[in-house]
Formats: C-alpha cells, structure tokens, sequence
C-alpha cells in the first residue's frame, strides 16, 4: 500500500543523509517535499499540515543543525512523528475480567466486515480463546450463511436464529448462547449499509444498548482513501466506536486512512487485514509501520510470523542440509508451504530492513507457487529426493500430472538448480552472491 509514499520518502530523507550540514533552506525544502507526498498519498490536509510543522520544528533545533549526522536527525524525527501520528503505542482489546468479552463489529456493506470477524476470531484462537460468533446480519442476502461457513473454516460456532428479522434480539440471545457454552469472546456481525443512514444508527444503538459491548471496533476499507476517514467521523459521532480495523492494507490504496483515522478520530488502529486469506491479519504497530515505511523494515513482525508458522525442529534440519549441500525439492515444497503460511510474500519481502528495490517491488504471482507446488507434488519421492533422475519420459508424466507445460517442468528444474549451486557456494563458505529477481518469482 505504502509503496509509492515510502519511495518519496525515502528519496527525500535519503538527500539529506549526505550532506555534512544542513541549512534552514534545506530542511524548508525537505519539508515541502514531505508535504507533497504526504497529499498525494490522501492524508487528511490538516493532518499533513500538524505533521510537516511538528517535523519542520524539531528539525530546526540545534540538536540537529549542529549534529555531525543532521540527516539521521531528521529521519529519527520523521519516524518518531509517524509513529505519534499512528498512535504512539500499540492497542489492545479490552478483555472483561468475567467472561464473555463482547465484541461488536460495526462498519459500510463493502468493508471486508464479515470476512473479518472470521479473521478476528481465528487471532483469538490463536491467543488461546475461545470465541463465538454471533450473526446480526439481517438484510444482506447470504450474508449469515457466509458467517457460518467462515465459522466452520476457523473452527469456531456462529450463533443465528432463522427467520428472525430483529436483530437486537439475536444479539442479546447469542451473548447469553456463548455465556451458557462457556465461550469467553463473543464477537457480534452487525449489518452494513453502502452509507451511512438513520435506520442503520438507530439500529446499532440498541444492540450497543442491549448488550453493552467491551469493545465496538469500526472496520474500514482502507482502499477509500480520505472517505475512510469521513466514514469513521460519522460512526464517531454517533456510535463512538472504540477502535479501528483496517482491511485490504495489501491493495494499492496510497495510504491516507492509515495515517489520518488515527489523528482524526483519536481512536486506535487496532488490527490490519493483509490479504484475502483469514490468516493474513495481524495487530496493528504504529511503530512498525512507520519502520516499514521508511524503508526500515520489519522484523520483529517476520519473526513473530516465523515462530508461527515455522517449525523450530525442521528449520535446524534444513540450516544442516543446506551446509551440507543436501536441499531437495521435498525441502522445498515444505518451506515454500511454511513461507505462505505467513502470508504475501510481497508482504515479507517488504518487511527485510535494506532490500533492494528491485527485490521489493518483484512482482510475485501468487498463483505461480501454486503451479510449481502442483508440478513437485506430481514427482515421486524418489524424485523429489534424487532431481538428477528426472529424464524427458520422467519430465512428460510430471507435466501431465500436473496440468504444465513440460517447458514449465524443465524451467523449474533448471531454475530449482541454480539454487543448488547457490546452496553449494554457501556452504562452501564463500559469499552469498545476489539471487536474480527471475528465481523469486518462479517461487524461488
């Protein structure tokens, strides 16, 4: 999402680290420059505007026009201000002392909202949780039938009365359902509208009322821009929600909701959805992004993915393996399965302080790692074990098997044994040489 702002900002903050001494006109300079990418990026105008003078302020004082290093000066103040901007810390749910936590889901038809309960509630039972959904979704057709078939896929009950065309009721029922079953989260899906209308608020107040939630969190579609944050104004003032979810931070959306909602409503950035899978979501860092935004990366968050989703056992195996020289396509298949499951591999990429540009913007398809895990699967374990086998019948069979072209099949070989050679010299003790762009977005 922050791709073309990051660039801009990091161009901008990158002129400065030269110099030796900065000037009053070069920070004025620098300042008009962050102004313009902060705008074009959809920042709410007051918000860029409280940014660029509190930024501007700190950069004309002596700590950084006197320091040997102004332009590392500067960039800590941009990052500090960012993270102000974002919210400082990282927020949390409210979670009641005496179960069941409530939980209620508020935001516009369009929004990701229901698909996003699910994700919440599969976060929660990663916690340790054990959470009930509740369906208070009423006019959208399908839309409880698409709750409960989430519910199922994150293994976890949905609550609904059929026939029922209130839901205040179906909210209070469902709360007393989780408290019965010993639930200990209770998140309600409330129905959205394409805007915001008097039926709709009257609507939430009462089932707010009734079942007097822990936590009303607002999800947004940050790929709206500046109407995200016109939208969370709205259920501010009249619902006074507690916290924000943002969804689609994977899309091409500039950015502005990110950086305005939070400046804007004074509530928290709480969760943000990556992706369309129920995994892709994750808390909300105000710091990390700022660091992934200037280009800094992310590594605490890819080490949190790790520990996730890679087994520490297995990932000793392989590090012995490839100083061994011994990697395999099962190798493979097994830590390109482990890698997916911590999301986009955009995403990870984007989160390795100093990659280079060109390895940050390679445009990974997705779909092409599910073709080249279709083609390893189509080889037997003997082959997947002993590549060099792999003759022209071997080779046809695969591509058959796996719906390829037989020229897919030998570049993936061949591509499978540049990687080898990579592994040999690495192992050897010589110095990783760079990995062409071409081996990532054949899945390597």
């Amino acid at each position: 999402m922050f791709d073309t702002l990051s660039d801009k900002l990091q161009n901008v903050l990158g002129s400065l680290k030269g110099q030796g001494r900065l000037s009053e006109d070069d920070v004025n300079k620098a300042m008009r420059e962050i102004r313009l990418a902060l705008l074009e990026a959809d920042v709410n105008f007051k918000v860029v505007k409280q940014f660029v003078a509190a930024v501007k302020e700190r950069a004309l004082g002596e700590e950084v026009l006197e320091s040997l290093t102004p332009g590392q000066q500067v960039i800590k103040i941009v990052h500090e201000e960012l993270v102000k901007l974002m919210g400082s810390a990282s927020a949390k749910l409210t979670m009641s002392p005496k179960p069941p936590t409530v939980v209620l889901m508020v935001g516009l038809q369009g929004s990701g909202k229901t698909t996003t309960v699910a994700k919440l509630a599969k976060h929660l039972v990663k916690q340790g949780k054990r959470p009930e959904l509740v369906a208070c979704d009423i006019y959208r057709p399908a839309a409880i039938d698409q709750l409960k078939v989430l519910g199922e896929q994150v293994g976890v009950p949905v609550f609904s009365i059929d026939g029922s065309n209130d839901a205040v009721e179906i909210a209070r029922k469902g709360v007393e359902d989780a408290a019965a079953a010993g639930r200990d989260v209770v998140i309600i899906d409330t129905a959205g509208r394409l805007h915001i209308d008097e039926k709709l608020m009257e609507e939430l107040v009462d089932i707010r009322k009734q079942v007097r939630p822990h936590d009303i969190l607002l999800v947004l579609d940050s790929m709206t821009g500046q109407d995200a944050v016109n939208v969370a104004e709205q259920f501010q003032q009249q619902v006074n929600f507690d916290g924000v979810i943002l969804t689609k931070l994977d899309g091409d959306a500039r950015g502005g909701a990110a950086l305005s909602v939070r400046a804007v409503t004074g509530k928290p950035i709480i969760f943000a959805s990556t992706g369309e899978k129920l995994n892709a979501f994750d808390a909300f860092h105000p710091d990390r992004m700022a660091s992934r935004i200037l280009g800094m990366g992310d590594v605490l968050t890819l080490i949190e993915k790790a520990q996730q989703n890679i087994d520490e056992k297995k990932a000793l195996e392989l590090e012995e393996k490839i100083r061994k020289a011994q990697f395999t396509f099962e190798d493979f298949l097994d830590q390109m399965q482990s890698m997916r499951k911590m999301g986009p591999l955009a995403g990870m990429l984007a989160m390795i302080p100093g990659i280079p540009k060109q390895l940050r913007q390679a445009q990974i398809d997705e779909r092409e790692l599910d073709r080249v895990e279709a083609i390893i699967r189509s080889m037997t374990p003997e082959e997947r074990r002993s590549p060099e086998i792999l003759n022209g019948s071997r080779r046809k069979r695969i591509a058959t098997g796996s719906g390829a072209s037989v020229q897919a099949v030998n570049q993936l070989i061949s591509k499978f044994k540049q990687m080898q050679k990579l592994m040999k010299q690495f192992a050897g003790g010589k110095k990783m040489p760079n990995i062409p762009p071409e081996l990532l977005r054949g899945g390597f």
